[in-house]
């Protein structure tokens, strides 16, 4: 399956794919006093997140935001003698995801076995000097997925659940259909069930008003079960967060724990993930962080301040590009999970490039890549790596009113495409890229592209 249209079945549960047209006006010149292209500003008197941390924005030693400063930030950068190839490409692509207004700003960690490159685009926060840092911590969206579906098939190889298991022993009368929804139709997006954040305001007034409501696993999937199911269990493929909501309830239901401790007990320690953490309710990202942003007609709004409940087991993480790499290369060379559950999570259902918590994306020079795509607010997130976890690339986006994908395509290509055998992005018309996540507000770029609406 060609790479665009691989990212347009599923970038996850709270993405965008281009920002704005909310406003009617697909590419409108600035207002007088409002940001130029790829320069937004605050928008006068809008509430801003206090910050989690002091100097939390700050990168120390850097004078611009461009590559030159993000050697300056991080002089190890390049890994020291062991490099990673195409790093000048690496580098462009970041950049032009700002230069074509897809992303306010940008980072990316890109590692062959142990050969480290990073890089930074963009500032961490409108109207300040500073570029984003490169060890950031940001809202992964629906890479918490991979984490939940680790953990299940963990369970599973314990012998404590079955794949077959219907949801209905487990979480009895939660479902319609749940006698015949077993645990792999949740886990593969096979179930049928609605997905919930499909109902959410997705136009960006809306999301703005919930964006820090407090919701329960139940009322996620109540909102859910209130439509009626899409097709019958197993029939097709349907990329749906509420199957996810249901995975997280089914693992506090076998192990007596939340999912979150589970994660936690599970994974992030035993990987010393320091840096990736579970907040429930908890709105703030501590740590040094690029600040996210919607545009409304009086210019942008920060929205880096955001209730995560309404992503729960679907998206509510947070991570940095180093523990993503890690948690990744682990996963993939088996320290995880037995190789029977590693070869079912990475086995692709019919009909679609996703296994049981897991996204294939094939490159444009025919490389295969696993992992998982993600988003909450404006944060998008891509976590892939080689099916044996050797190379590996994290990245994060700040969502803008333009296209992200002509870059995000030349990322990728560099990261896992050895030199001179694919050219970047070669432009034309966009692919329509929707990135699904439970609250993320709805924008269209200026090529049509659709990022938002739902989970991701």
């Amino acid at each position: 399956m060609k790479l665009t249209r691989t990212l347009a079945a599923g970038l996850g549960l709270g993405l965008a794919a281009g920002l704005v047209a909310p406003l009617g006006m697909a590419h409108a010149a600035p207002a007088a006093g409002r940001a130029t292209a790829g320069t937004p500003q605050p928008a006068a008197g809008a509430t801003q997140p206090v910050p989690g941390r002091a100097g939390e924005i700050t990168v120390r030693g850097v004078a611009t935001e461009s590559a030159t400063a993000a050697a300056a930030a991080d002089p190890t950068a390049t890994g020291g003698r062991r490099t990673v190839p195409r790093a000048a490409e690496l580098q462009a692509a970041l950049d032009q995801m700002v230069a074509d207004e897809g992303a306010i700003s940008t980072i990316a960690r890109v590692e062959h076995g142990r050969a480290t490159w990073r890089g930074t685009a963009g500032p961490a926060r409108l109207g300040r000097p500073g570029p984003a840092p490169v060890n950031g911590r940001f809202r992964i969206g629906s890479v918490t997925k991979t984490f939940v579906a680790t953990v299940v098939l963990q369970l599973v190889a314990e012998g404590r659940l079955r794949l077959n298991d219907p949801v209905q022993r487990r979480l009895p009368g939660m479902v319609p259909n749940g006698d015949r929804i077993t645990l792999r139709h949740l886990l593969s997006h096979t179930s049928g069930l609605y997905n919930y954040s499909d109902a959410l305001p997705t136009d960006i007034d809306g999301f703005i008003r919930n964006r820090m409501r407090t919701w329960t696993p139940a009322e996620l999937v109540a909102i859910a079960t209130a439509q009626p199911p899409l097709f019958e269990p197993g029939a097709r493929w349907s990329y749906s967060n509420t199957n996810y909501i249901l995975l997280g309830l089914v693992v506090e239901r076998v192990t007596g724990r939340p999912y979150s401790a589970e994660v936690q007990r599970r994974i992030l320690r035993p990987l010393g993930l320091r840096h990736t953490s579970l907040p429930g309710s908890f709105p703030r990202i501590l740590g040094p962080h690029a600040r996210s942003y919607v545009p409304t007609p009086e210019g942008p709004v920060d929205i880096t301040l955001l209730n995560p409940t309404v992503g729960y087991a679907a998206g509510e993480m947070i991570s940095t590009t180093a523990d993503l790499n890690r948690f990744t290369a682990a996963l993939l060379g088996g320290r995880l999970l037995p190789p029977a559950q590693l070869a079912e999570m990475t086995r692709s259902v019919p009909d679609a490039d996703y296994g049981l918590g897991m996204q294939m994306i094939t490159t444009s020079c025919g490389v295969t890549v696993y992992g998982h795509t993600g988003g909450l607010g404006t944060y998008g997130t891509f976590a892939f790596a080689t099916r044996d976890g050797r190379k590996r690339l994290a990245n994060s986006v700040v969502l803008w009113t333009g296209d992200f994908l002509p870059g995000l395509v030349a990322l990728l290509n560099a990261a896992f495409c050895p030199a001179g055998t694919t050219p970047a992005y070669a432009g034309g018309p966009a692919p329509k890229v929707l990135v699904d996540h439970p609250a993320s507000p709805r924008l269209v770029g200026t090529a049509g592209t659709r990022v938002g609406g739902g989970a991701a």
